[in-house]
């Protein structure tokens, strides 16, 4: 079995009760709502892979202004990541603000589309799982930077089989 390990930054910011979003096509190729971020390039610094993801997805520069926390999910043998892998995804989650630049969408890349969505329409958004992990790590600031009881379960489509 492939084994594959990657690393990725995701920012979490929020202004005025809103979130700032990007969607993505899921694996069926249904939209889904997704932190703006991604993977970390070899040799790059974290922190600088998520000024770089949010302004690649979102248009916006961000100021980074905290670690939130990390999330660490292995998926094996799953649709998503193929049956003959052993996908390992590590997660920094940090908290930004926009300090710059303008909204507008990606072109070209993993996401299609950028928007401010309302915090209280976020559990009606069809979107990733980590979106609310990341908004329990935002709300809660865990001071190990972990989730721990209560982590909100993976949707049945990301569950490992």
């Amino acid at each position: 079995m492939k084994r594959k390990l990657r690393v990725a930054a995701y920012a979490v910011c929020v202004r005025d009760e809103q979130i700032l979003l990007a969607r993505s096509p899921g694996p069926d190729g249904t939209p889904e709502w997704v932190l703006p971020g991604g993977g970390m390039d070899h040799g790059e610094d974290p922190y600088d892979t998520v000024r770089r993801e949010v302004t690649e997805e979102t248009g916006y520069r961000i100021e980074v202004t905290g670690l939130l926390g990390v999330h660490s999910q292995r998926l094996v043998g799953h649709p998503r990541v193929g049956r003959r892998t052993d996908h390992h995804g590590l997660r920094l989650v940090y908290e930004g603000e926009v300090v710059g630049g303008e909204l507008r969408y990606e072109v070209g890349g993993s996401t299609d589309f950028a928007a401010w969505q309302d915090l209280s329409a976020v559990p009606d958004l069809n979107r990733v799982s980590l979106v609310d992990i990341a908004l329990r790590l935002w709300r809660e600031r865990p001071a190990h930077g972990r989730l721990t009881a209560g982590d909100p379960p993976l949707p049945p489509q990301l569950n490992a089989e």
